[in-house]
């Protein structure tokens, strides 16, 4: 039971921050998105780049690493690109594992203790024969399965939602990106917005 406490604490506290961290105005700022649906191909893009370092977030990442890599050709800023956003995936979906965990630990914890409270139970039946205490301690030890549901309940229904959040969140970030890429690389492979890059 004080093994169930505890990883419902815990889980608690990872379902509150997950909830904090992937909020959308905090993964993709309202202000970035906006300056990118304005920039034009061939545009300046100094606006946009204010908008990235006025708004640190996951999407102003992956657009800061297309940006620094405009001299590249565009198969290889987009491997870049692919990669850094493959980075902030996994970072958004840190501490989901554990839900994933607590979702299949939490009923097996809760099991194991009714199974220890119930052989203690019938290794007492012999001295103490009283049926009304023999009830009372199945009930305890049943207590322990319903513990454990109780856990593995909400970490099933959070992990499920913050899973599909960052599956949205993550297809929105890589349409930017690959909006961005196609205005800064209209004709093929040669960046159009390099020019005023160097300026």
């Amino acid at each position: 039971m004080v093994l169930l406490l505890l990883l419902s604490l815990v889980s608690c506290t990872v379902m509150l921050m997950r909830g904090r961290a992937l909020r959308e105005k905090i993964v993709i700022p309202p202000a970035v998105a906006i300056a990118l649906e304005k920039l034009a191909p061939g545009d300046d893009i100094g606006l946009l780049q204010f908008s990235i370092d006025r708004n640190p977030s996951s999407i102003s990442r992956i657009l800061n690493v297309l940006i620094a890599h405009l001299n590249w050709p565009k198969s290889e800023n987009l491997e870049a690109v692919q990669t850094r956003a493959r980075h902030e995936v996994s970072h958004m979906e840190k501490g989901l594992v554990f839900l994933e965990i607590a979702t299949g630990v939490a009923p097996l914890l809760g099991l194991l203790g009714t199974l220890s409270g119930l052989v203690g139970i019938f290794a007492t039946l012999g001295s103490s024969g009283e049926p009304s205490l023999i009830a009372r301690g199945i009930s305890e030890a049943l207590n322990c399965t319903i513990v454990g549901l109780g856990v593995a309940v909400p970490c099933l229904i959070a992990f499920n939602y913050f899973q599909r959040r960052v599956e949205v969140m993550s297809i929105a970030m890589e349409s930017m990106a690959s909006d961005f890429l196609a205005k800064c690389y209209p004709h093929g492979e040669l960046p159009q917005v390099e020019k005023q890059l160097i300026k």
